[in-house]
């Protein structure tokens, strides 16, 4: 039986200079126009190279293929969105579940802002979901909830923070993915987040009042 190799989703090379880097800057806006108004089954190397006015040739010197792109405009989501939670999460000037709820609510409204694109990658993701570096870069946002949830439940078992953390992350990704699918006021931002918040936020304390919260079995 022969192997399933993964599509090449890496840069062919970096941009050096400055010319290089508008290179790069104006075929990744081409991409991001290409996949908001036509979606991941009409997006192509063809139609990104002439929608950023260069040739298909002058693409691939950065981009193997049309995996590559669309991997290199989520790999650059996934990385504000580690650091937006990063930047709210680590911010101990505010209480805990006061960062909770400006993150909850952060998240929806960027959600919302970009939902074409974001609905649009979501559809191509089975061209790079497997492939090495999206793993790589889907658990980046991994050590900032984990240390978050050290914070929060300093007497707890791992195995309990890891479900914190998974359970947390995958309601905001999937419920954040489903909620911007529809147009939102930012009243319906507000009040939603605000209610998905509160969730969260009384799940932790749940925790933190269970008098064996912290026992491995739990």
């Amino acid at each position: 039986m022969s192997k399933v190799t993964s599509p090449r989703i890496s840069s062919r090379k970096s941009p050096k200079q400055e010319r290089s880097n508008d290179l790069v800057g104006a075929i990744l806006q081409a991409a991001v126009r290409v996949l908001a108004e036509e979606g991941a089954h009409r997006f192509t190397t063809a139609r990104v190279a002439e929608r950023a006015g260069v040739s298909v040739g002058s693409l691939y010197q950065y981009f193997p293929n049309k995996a590559s792109i669309l991997f290199r405009l989520q790999s650059e989501e996934w990385q504000q969105t580690t650091d937006m939670l990063a930047e709210i999460l680590s911010d101990r000037t505010k209480p805990p579940f006061e960062r909770l709820r400006l993150l909850v609510h952060a998240f929806l409204r960027s959600e919302c802002e970009e939902a074409s694109v974001r609905i649009a990658l979501s559809d191509a993701a089975p061209l790079y979901r497997d492939a090495p570096e999206a793993e790589a870069a889907k658990r980046a946002t991994e050590p900032v909830m984990e240390e978050f949830m050290r914070e929060v439940l300093p007497a707890a078992s791992n195995p309990v923070r890891n479900v914190a953390c998974d359970l947390i992350m995958t309601t905001l990704s999937t419920v954040g993915q489903d909620f911007s699918a529809t147009p939102r006021t930012e009243e319906e931002i507000t009040t939603f987040s605000a209610a998905m918040a509160q969730m969260f936020c009384a799940y932790l304390q749940s925790l933190v009042n269970q008098p064996d919260y912290n026992r491995e079995e739990y």
